[in-house]
């Protein structure tokens, strides 16, 4: 991996959201094989225990931990997470938002929020302003978010985030893949001169466990979209890795990447008004004041 040495983040702290499975996983292990000090987060005490033993042996790091979670896109769960991350790690310089889903089917959180925009959206920026201070007070550190060129195209409708007068599983996790870029760009403003980097990075469609959630026909058909046209866990989580070590990307901040390489996105991804304006009304919906800036 150029630019990116076997030992490049001894004595870093990294957090990788999604990490027992997929490309999460992967992220895991390629940040513990340059030596950070790992943290897999995951649903399940003994499935991210697990994981991270695992994820040691392979990469010979012994500081692999798990820290567990119930449901991300649960707002409770997100905010123990959070003090458990905090009461656990003095210092964080690497937080990777991967955890994401595709659902077939409108569902409603406790909280009452559709569950692609809970979890894709309003956890990732619930989690990155909690840890905010530490992150800050950790500098130089990076957060790196999991979009998807699927937010190309994408409609957000500021009347209706929950989608709850129209709903089409696709068009809704594009969205809210657009809805991740804004905040990655309004975090990355509001952030700036505070030693803190925010990027977005789409890593491809990739052979995993993506919407085999749902089941039925659909998980059959992504398996056989995955065996035809899917890139492999390794190749999936190569950028992601380069964003949250890459050297060279230690003062790059508010960027898109695929390939390791910089994209523009969409147009309406690069739209600042809009960046504030969903940045804000997440900070309502958190009941969190947002970040100055």
């Amino acid at each position: 991996m150029s630019g990116i040495g076997p030992k490049n983040l001894v004595g870093r702290v990294a957090v990788i959201t999604g990490a027992t499975s997929g490309i999460g996983r992967e992220i895991a292990l390629g940040l513990a094989r340059q030596g950070a000090t790992t943290v897999v987060v995951g649903r399940g005490v003994d499935r991210a225990s697990r994981v991270a033993s695992e994820l040691s042996g392979t990469s010979g790091n012994p500081s692999v931990e798990s820290v567990r979670v119930d449901d991300l896109a649960v707002m409770a769960d997100t905010r123990q997470l959070a003090g458990a991350l905090l009461d656990r790690y003095p210092s964080i310089h690497i937080l990777v938002n991967n955890a994401g889903a595709y659902f077939r089917r409108r569902e409603v959180t406790p909280d009452g929020l559709e569950r692609t925009f809970a979890l894709n959206v309003l956890s990732p920026y619930l989690l990155t302003t909690l840890l905010a201070p530490r992150l800050i007070a950790s500098a130089p550190a990076r957060v790196v978010n999991v979009s998807s060129a699927a937010h190309r195209g994408a409609r957000v409708d500021f009347a209706d985030l929950q989608s709850s007068r129209r709903f089409s599983g696709f068009s809704v996790y594009g969205t809210s893949k657009l809805e991740l870029m804004w905040l990655t760009r309004e975090f990355a403003r509001r952030l700036n001169g505070k030693g803190v980097t925010m990027n977005a990075v789409h890593p491809g469609f990739v052979r995993s466990g993506f919407a085999l959630n749902n089941g039925g026909g659909t998980a059959f058909g992504m398996r056989i979209l995955g065996r035809l046209f899917g890139r492999s866990v390794v190749r999936g989580a190569d950028t992601p890795i380069f964003a949250a070590s890459a050297p060279e990307l230690a003062s790059v901040t508010g960027e898109y990447y695929a390939n390791r390489t910089p994209h523009p996105g969409s147009s309406d991804s690069r739209d600042p008004a809009r960046a504030r304006q969903l940045f804000e009304e997440c900070a309502r919906l958190s009941g969190l004041p947002p970040l100055a800036g």
